[in-house]
């Protein structure tokens, strides 16, 4: 916890938004002190509110020990929010959405392009309302072009958008075909997009005092996040292919085995290449012409790579670990979860975060990457239950508890 004030304190976030793209922005603009209110379905048969809080198991328990609190998944994207129910479907509800874009900087949405208009919750209607307001849309496609009716998921994305073409076992190996990420990949960069939008379009707004809208789409994003691989194929005209671990550019730069498991090579340049054949007993190798520059040995990857894997399995892991850092020679080894937890730098860096949650007992937590010296992240709110603090913003709106009280039987809310 910290005392400072966040560097987006002084900033309200309206989030319509569900599931991972958009709460991983919200959480992001949360974390660095920006007040987020989650707006969520209304309960109903027990059900109700962002559709991830049902996407179990595991499940958090709560101080009782009671797996009753959430999913896992919500957990992961919906720290330092406030969670309001409201069924936007009812004039009352969408009244109350209105009343609190007025008073927002942000809203940030992610239904389908067009579906908010029904409800007069679109940009048009709200900057009608708060022409300050910077609205931030986030689709599968887009909010135009022949998909733009279309419904867009992670996994379909990293198909479409050619991340699965160059993600897998390389053709002819055991295994081989196209694999997705094991984290839904395109949702996460998706919300970091649509985080450095808003800031960007909250610093036009501060020059200007005028909002705007922005349109992000999982497919661009994808796209755009294929980096080397995209302008490999845009200068070449070749399509890359699937090279398992291995590295299109650069070689070795791949996984070994050891006499215990296995290790990972990231050789970036010809001076490391040299350090490790002499370490491994081999010096040769980094004055063979086949193999002497690193443009060379992605020729003759072939050749290289099956005389590199006879040598790692002569040491353990921890043995190459050793002698490798000591040479400067980047290596590591392939951690499970519990092993990344337990790493003496992710401990040290606090990215596990235990925060006392409102059905008791804690919630734990990824810890946020950013370090700021002036206006550091701060932990304030732990993954809110189902409409915790409903009343509470309806207050600050001037509702009495009569009429919160209404609402709430009237099912609004």
């Amino acid at each position: 916890m910290t005392s400072a004030p966040g560097a987006l304190a002084h900033l309200r976030v309206l989030d319509l938004s569900r599931v991972l793209a958009g709460p991983w922005a919200s959480q992001l603009l949360g974390d660095l002190g920006a007040d987020v209110i989650k707006v969520e379905r209304p309960a109903e048969n027990g059900k109700g509110g962002d559709d991830t809080r049902g996407w179990g198991p595991p499940w958090l328990a709560d101080g009782e020990g009671r797996p009753t609190v959430g999913a896992a998944y919500f957990l992961c994207a919906n720290r330092n929010k406030r969670s309001l129910t409201v069924d936007i479907t009812r004039a009352e509800g969408q009244a109350i959405v209105r009343e609190l874009a007025a008073r927002s900087d942000v809203v940030l949405e992610n239904f389908k392009a067009g579906g908010l208009a029904a409800y007069g919750l679109d940009y048009a209607s709200l900057s009608g309302i708060n022409p300050r307001l910077v609205y931030c849309s986030i689709t599968g496609f887009g909010q135009d072009g022949p998909y733009a009716a279309r419904a867009g998921y992670d996994f379909l994305i990293q198909g479409m958008g050619g991340l699965m073409s160059i993600t897998g076992r390389a053709d002819g190996e055991e295994g081989a075909g196209p694999q997705k990420v094991g984290v839904a990949l395109t949702d996460i960069l998706t919300g970091l997009y649509a985080g450095n939008a808003i800031l960007a379009a909250l610093a036009y707004r501060e020059r200007t005092g005028q909002g705007q809208h922005i349109d992000l789409a999982l497919l661009d994003v994808q796209v755009a996040c294929l980096a080397n691989q995209a302008m490999n194929y845009l200068v070449s005209g070749r399509a890359p292919r699937r090279l398992g671990n291995g590295h299109p550019n650069i070689v070795p730069y791949q996984d070994f085995p050891t006499a215990d498991g296995d290790m990972i090579l990231a050789i970036g340049n010809d001076g490391q290449f040299a350090r490790f054949c002499a370490i491994a007993g081999h010096a040769e190798w980094s004055a063979d012409e086949r193999f002497v520059t690193n443009a060379a040995r992605v020729r003759n990857r072939a050749e290289l790579i099956p005389l590199l894997r006879q040598a790692t399995v002569m040491k353990t892991t921890a043995a190459w670990i050793a002698v490798l850092e000591n040479a400067a020679v980047p290596c590591g080894p392939i951690n499970d979860l519990a092993g990344v937890f337990a790493d003496p730098q992710v401990r040290h860096r606090r990215l596990h975060v235990e925060m006392p949650h409102a059905a008791g007992g804690s919630a734990p937590q990824v810890g946020n990457p950013i370090h700021l010296s002036a206006t550091p992240i701060d932990y304030r709110l732990a993954p809110p239950l189902l409409g915790q603090d409903t009343a509470a913003v309806l207050r600050e709106l001037g509702r009495s508890d009569a009429e919160i009280a209404a609402l709430r039987a009237a099912g609004v809310i």
